[in-house]
């Protein structure tokens, strides 16, 4: 395998001086160029700053400081490349660009030097094509800020040699990241994975089913993710996310799981990008995300009766549970009484659905979302038809919420609001797995690390809230929207039927 002791990093931008400073501290000689000499003279002295900092907290000594310095060489020119065992581009994201710019260090570097590209979104085999030797050629994916994201994509072209790759992921443990191996397809592991969460949250906003801050509070209170879609979109940008949306959708040839928003193409096109211009789905003054105040929950009224359908067992058994925590008066009836709040608990359907089927009082019908649990200060979510009167709305609400624990009403959405994205994140996840983009291992690892998903990644998410479930909700949602967004991938229907883990490899494979 290619030792490496020499790293040149092209490029000293935001990516390149991160690259340059860990390489560093790790012990790695580097070169560092661009264009634009002053960028390189500007990215040493962020660097020196950056490790004074560090030493002045009692991270690293002044002298292990000064000696990273010392490690970042400043280079005029390309030629200086001669001596790097492997070089990273981290350019402008242009295949051209990177294509010119590989070619050109053919004809410096040393036969055995490794080429890498820190692309996001470009083709490595495309790149590689360009070489004479396109074997040397690799993706080399870090995350923004380099040193804070501890997880890299190696990235193997269909020409690249497999010790290339070998060489990379050896060389990103030593420098102290985790890399995860992916085969060269459109967004890798961590931008393909993370279609799911930003898709289906806009699609939900687009039907209208909650306001934006809602769906992010569910998110983050119900399913348990740092941050929604709509708080994630904002912080990246729009003029980030939204390109990289329609390149991975027009990439896969219109694939539906991966189809655009408008709602995202009209606010880009306002330049309300996020918090980069004060203004995206939040407004934020001073930095600061302003939110509107939530809805208190209404009072309970005397005497509230509650009739609970049997119809879904998963989602009986926890309401059952919940209403009797809360002292609630549930009606033992074959049918609801004339007087009673009706609650359903549907996993993927939407109420219009459950009450069409059974022949319900839409009026005085709530969905109960049972899919993540039910515990107290776990916010809740409660779920109107459009029949539904806004006097068992309050009703609902204010049962639901009588233990203190906040309660968000949305409007009639197959597979509520965490459901459907949730789905969505497993359902996109397992069919990276099903085209042996990379290993279940390491999707996981990627998403975990990359986006910072809950339950160790979304393969491990599945199998602790019920592969059967995740498949129940898809299937359903399918069929009550006729979308095919929503289709199952084979990895997640043929694992449930099997009874084997979302995570697990096939035991048997073609030959």
């Amino acid at each position: 395998m290619k030792s490496i002791k020499v790293i040149g990093v092209i490029g000293a931008g935001a990516m390149g001086r991160g690259i340059a400073q860990i390489a560093a501290q790790a012990g790695f000689e580097v070169l560092l160029f661009d264009l634009n000499a002053q960028a390189v003279d500007a990215a040493r002295e962020s660097l020196r700053q950056m490790w004074d900092k560090l030493a002045g907290k009692g991270k690293m000594t002044a002298a292990q400081a000064a000696e990273s310095l010392d490690r970042v060489a400043a280079c005029a020119d390309l030629q200086a490349m001669s001596r790097a065992d492997l070089v990273i581009e981290a350019v402008v994201e242009r295949l051209d660009v990177k294509c010119a710019l590989f070619k050109q260090l053919e004809d410096i570097v040393a036969p055995d030097c490794i080429l890498a590209s820190n692309t996001s979104s470009l083709s490595i085999t495309a790149i590689a094509q360009a070489c004479a030797n396109p074997a040397r050629v690799a993706g080399f994916h870090f995350f923004n800020p380099v040193p804070l994201m501890k997880v890299v994509e190696v990235i193997d072209g269909l020409r690249s040699d497999a010790q290339t790759g070998d060489a990379l992921m050896a060389l990103a443990r030593d420098m102290g990241h985790t890399p995860v191996r992916a085969k060269d397809m459109p967004g890798f592991i961590v931008n393909h994975a993370g279609r799911g969460m930003n898709i289906e949250g806009l699609k939900t906003a687009q039907e209208s089913v909650a306001p934006y801050d809602q769906i992010d509070a569910i998110m983050r209170e119900q399913a348990g993710f740092r941050m929604g879609p709509f708080e994630l979109l904002d912080l990246t940008g729009l003029d980030v996310s939204h390109p990289v949306m329609e390149s991975i959708y027009q990439q896969f040839y219109d694939e539906p799981r991966f189809r655009p928003s408008p709602i995202a193409a009209v606010r880009s096109a306002g330049r309300l990008l996020g918090r980069k211009t004060g203004e995206g789905f939040y407004r934020y003054a001073d930095g600061q995300k302003q939110l509107p105040a939530e809805a208190e929950a209404p009072a309970l009224p005397d005497g509230l009766k509650v009739w609970l359908a049997p119809y879904h067992s998963s989602g009986h058994r926890r309401a059952a549970a919940l209403l009797k925590n809360l002292g609630a008066q549930v009606i033992a009836a074959e049918t609801p009484p004339a007087d009673a709040l009706i609650v359903v608990t549907p996993y993927g359907e939407d109420v219009a659905s459950v009450v069409g089927s059974h022949q319900l009082d839409g009026e005085r019908t709530i969905g109960l979302d049972t899919f993540f649990g039910l515990e107290q200060g776990k916010r809740r979510v409660l779920m109107c038809s459009a029949a539904t009167l806004p006097q068992w709305r309050d009703a609902a609400h204010a049962l639901f919420a009588s233990d203190a624990t906040p309660v968000s009403v949305i409007a009639d959405s197959a597979g509520f609001v965490a459901q459907r994205i949730v789905a969505s994140i497993v359902n996109v996840a397992s069919d990276i797995a099903q085209q042996s983009i990379a290993t279940p291992a390491d999707i996981d690892q990627a998403v975990s690390l990359g986006l910072g998903y809950p339950q160790g990644g979304p393969l491990a998410m599945g199998d602790s809230l019920g592969a059967a479930h995740i498949l129940e909700v898809l299937r359903t949602m399918q069929r009550v929207t006729g979308d095919m967004r929503y289709r199952p991938s084979p990895w997640l229907q043929r694992r449930v039927q099997l009874g084997l883990s979302l995570r697990d490899e096939p035991a048997c494979v073609a030959r």
